[in-house]
């Protein structure tokens, strides 16, 4: 069994990479974070269980990240979240299993909303709903919001890296699309792991979104020592269980 990769051309032409495992479904399909890609180490994790059980699994770059065209400062909730969409009535037929890492939480309830009969149970690690109002909002300095009242964009520091954009246009999109307080309109099977120790995501955001999720079953694990990213190869093999168990 190979991984097969391709692109999926948008309306407007702009083409998404995608990487593909065919196997026995339901598919598990990955949702990246915000400026993240598809060669992250869980996302490689599931394509290697994937390949070594022969399971169904398909993951993707958004819309100006990783592989796929576009100008990253030109994206939106909106864009990411049709993006999503697309990929799953291209390359997941039937039902799937949705795993949304960080940003890809939030796109993936969106997408489990839109699209209920297409999701069979969602994984969210870190999951990061309304974050560009609830997270990245308050944390904007006065010289920050003088910066994207002047220009329309503010250069976010980085843990991760350099700095980079963030658009007035990304956070009046992403006001949109605003989900909590909820409820959020999910009846498949959820499960959700935290870190305890996430500087990105507080743990009771996370929790609240698991609060606020419609349907009842719901399990949020809560790994104290855990940091954002959940790489750790005790994480994986957490995240790798909680999509064996839904799937």
């Amino acid at each position: 069994m190979t991984e097969t990769a391709g692109f999926l051309e948008r309306p407007d032409g702009a083409r998404i990479a995608w990487r593909r495992v065919a196997g026995a479904g339901p598919t598990v399909v990955w949702l990246g974070g915000f400026k993240s890609d598809m060669a992250g180490t869980k996302a490689q994790a599931l394509a290697d269980w994937a390949l070594a059980l022969g399971r169904a699994y398909v993951r993707f770059d958004y819309f100006g990240h990783g592989e796929s065209d576009g100008d990253f400062a030109q994206g939106t909730i909106t864009r990411w979240r049709e993006d999503a969409l697309a990929v799953l009535d291209e390359l997941a037929p039937g039902p799937a299993v949705l795993v949304g890492s960080s940003m890809g939480g939030w796109i993936a309830c969106l997408v489990a909303a839109a699209a209920p009969e297409h999701v069979k149970a969602m994984v969210l690690i870190a999951p990061a709903p309304d974050f560009t109002e609830k997270l990245m909002g308050p944390e904007i300095t006065a010289a920050g919001r003088a910066e994207l009242k002047a220009t329309g964009v503010w250069m976010r520091p980085s843990d991760y890296g350099d700095p980079y954009p963030i658009t007035a246009t990304l956070l009046e999109d992403g006001a949109r699309w605003s989900i909590l307080p909820g409820p959020v309109n999910v009846d498949a099977p959820v499960r959700i792991l935290q870190g305890g120790e996430d500087p990105d995501v507080p743990w009771r955001h996370a929790l609240e979104l698991a609060q606020a999720i419609r349907g009842h079953d719901v399990v949020f694990s809560l790994i104290k020592d855990g940091d954002h990213r959940l790489s750790r190869p005790r994480d994986i093999a957490r995240l790798i269980a909680a999509v064996e168990d839904v799937a």
